[in-house]
């Protein structure tokens, strides 16, 4: 059986070092509700799968055991279908091109690192989740998992701010680097580290393009062709094009750490809007979430 690393703990509240966005007592609007829930899908998805996950499972029987799972609780369409990287693909050893990304059939072996990555749409309701855990128990892998506390909480805390997002990207970096670790979100398309969510009109029948849904990226496209003439763009990167402030909205964000060939992130989703109080202007969508469930309890 898996030993995920991020699993334990149930609705306990938000501790020091957490990296805290939301508020115990905040009330969320329906609109909200509906991401939260399936952002809750997604992360029950990758722990329910992670418990089942043994030596000799294959990076495509995990993306597949993801993919039956959510289609059995009424998943009809993707941001993007699950992927699962295993052993030193974690940390995206070797990635040139983006086919590398897709499971292959690499198989999980004791002491091993894994990722689950999943993006389901549900009623509508976006969710992009990233679940690092390890099969087995492995102290560099705990270190990289405690560590990414505090990537969540600078993310939270310059988002505040109206930090350039290019800049906070760069004081992520910097981060990383006194923690002694590679950056290896840059391994991603475009270097992202975070992208904008958005609810989709629901279908009978949705089609994907390359592992992504074709309704989810016609809304990417159209918030970068908005974005480009009004000066904001969709992709959070360290390149020009995101060296605005925070856009208000929903935003999928996932600092990965690299050490010598093993990985470890995070995904969920940040809340930005135009409030003028502080708290009320970025949270975290949720803290009842695997990795925050451990942080609190290694706190306590």
């Amino acid at each position: 059986m898996a030993s995920t690393g991020t699993a334990g703990g149930t609705g306990t509240r938000p501790g020091p070092g957490t990296g805290s966005g939301t508020v115990a007592a905040r009330e969320l609007d329906a609109e909200l509700r509906g991401f939260r829930e399936t952002q809750r899908l997604a992360y029950a998805c990758a722990e329910a799968v992670a418990a089942q996950l043994k030596p000799g499972v294959t990076e495509r029987e995990a993306a597949r055991m993801q993919r039956e799972w959510l289609y059995e609780r009424g998943v009809k369409d993707w941001f993007h279908r699950p992927f699962a990287w295993f052993g030193d693909r974690t940390a995206f050893a070797g990635f040139k091109i983006p086919l590398q990304f897709f499971p292959t059939d690499r198989r999980l072996e004791a002491g091993m690192p894994f990722i689950l990555d999943m993006a389901p749409v549900y009623r509508g309701y976006t969710a992009d989740i990233g679940y690092s855990g390890c099969l087995g128990l492995d102290p560099l892998h705990d270190k990289l998992l405690a560590d990414l506390a505090e990537h969540r909480t600078l993310i939270l805390r310059e988002v505040r701010e109206r930090r350039p997002l290019r800049e906070i990207y760069e004081d992520v970096d910097r981060l990383m680097v006194r923690q002694g670790y590679e950056n290896r979100h840059r391994a991603y398309p475009f270097g992202v580290i975070a992208h904008k969510v958005d609810r989709v009109r629901e279908r009978r029948w949705a089609p994907t393009l390359f592992g992504f849904g074709t309704q989810s990226l016609k809304g990417l496209a159209s918030d970068a062709l908005h974005g480009h003439r009004d000066g904001w763009s969709p992709l959070w990167s360290p390149y020009k094009f995101s060296d605005h402030p925070p856009k208000p909205g929903l935003w999928a964000v996932e600092p990965h750490l690299g050490f010598r060939g093993t990985g470890a992130k995070f995904e969920e989703i940040l809340v930005v809007t135009d409030s003028r109080d502080p708290e009320e202007s970025a949270f975290w969508l949720d803290d009842d979430l695997p990795h925050v469930r451990r942080w609190n309890e290694t706190a306590a």
